[in-house]
Formats: C-alpha cells, sequence, structure tokens
C-alpha cells in the first residue's frame, strides 16, 4: 500500500500557555477547535494534559504567570500550520511551541519517557526546596544562638 502525501501522519507534541485569566469554557474551547482540526486531517490525540497555573520562566507583558497545556498527538504536517494560525489569532494563547517527535518511536513510549523527566524534575524540585528550608532553620538557628550569646 503506498501512503500518499495527504495520508502522512507524524507525532508532534505541544505547549501552550494560556492567560491566567481565560475562563474554563474558554480553555475547552481552544481544544475543542484544535482538536476538530486535528481530525478534519485524520489525526488523533494521545494525551492533553493541563499542568495548571505555573509562574512564568520570564515575563509576557505585565503577565508573571500562565495556564499551562501539553499534548502529545499525531497528525498532518498541515494541521500543525493551521492549529498554529488559529492560536496566532487567540487573544488567550500567550505563547504555544510544537515540536515533531521521532516518528521511530512509538507515541506511547514519548509519553513514558516525557511522564518519567517530569518526575525526576519534581523530585529535584522537592529536594532543592528541602536543602533551601533546612539553609534557613541554620541560620535562623545560629542567628538566635548569637542573640543569647548577648545576653
Amino acid at each position: 500500500m503506498q501512503l500518499s502525501k495527504n495520508d502522512l501522519k507524524r507525532p508532534y507534541e505541544v505547549v501552550v500557555l494560556v492567560h491566567p485569566d481565560a475562563s474554563l469554557e474558554e480553555q475547552k474551547e481552544l481544544f475543542r477547535k484544535n482538536k476538530a482540526t486535528i481530525t478534519t486531517y485524520k489525526g488523533a490525540i494521545h494525551s492533553l494534559e493541563t499542568w495548571g497555573k505555573r509562574n512564568l520562566g520570564s515575563p509576557i507583558g505585565k503577565l508573571k504567570k500562565a495556564i499551562y497545556f501539553h499534548s502529545i498527538f499525531e497528525a498532518d504536517p498541515q494541521a500543525v500550520a493551521e492549529i498554529e494560525r488559529t492560536m496566532r489569532i487567540n487573544d488567550r494563547v500567550l505563547r504555544f511551541m510544537h515540536a515533531r517527535l521521532d516518528e521511530r518511536t512509538a507515541v506511547n513510549k514519548h509519553l513514558e519517557a516525557f511522564k518519567k523527566g517530569l518526575s525526576e524534575s519534581a523530585a529535584r524540585e522537592k529536594e532543592r526546596e528541602a536543602k533551601m528550608q533546612a539553609r534557613k532553620a541554620a541560620f535562623a538557628a545560629a542567628r538566635a544562638d548569637r542573640s543569647d550569646s548577648r545576653e
């Protein structure tokens, strides 16, 4: 069976940053439109995760927070172009980035690797937070000792 250029589905990953004041209905509508575009081009969404409202690495305009979404899907490259076009028009979308995944690896393997990376990152963040709390406690104890010795 010969695949035509129109039947070419490739795996993609996307991260979308939505305005922090966007209502739940606005968020759902954005992803309904994206899903409709993907299915129009005979693609499929494998995962869509909401990471919630998080701090931005650097401010976008005057905003310091955004609602983060992550998705993995398979679609025709034309579908990605159409999704990007509609997201540029939508004023609730602050930033987005599509990345084409390796076609030789199954989509569920990409998803597993991604989730493993997230859990490792969360563990490192907890460890860093625990170290910072320990330093603060040690600093407070040292300050308390100094004030006790002055009396």
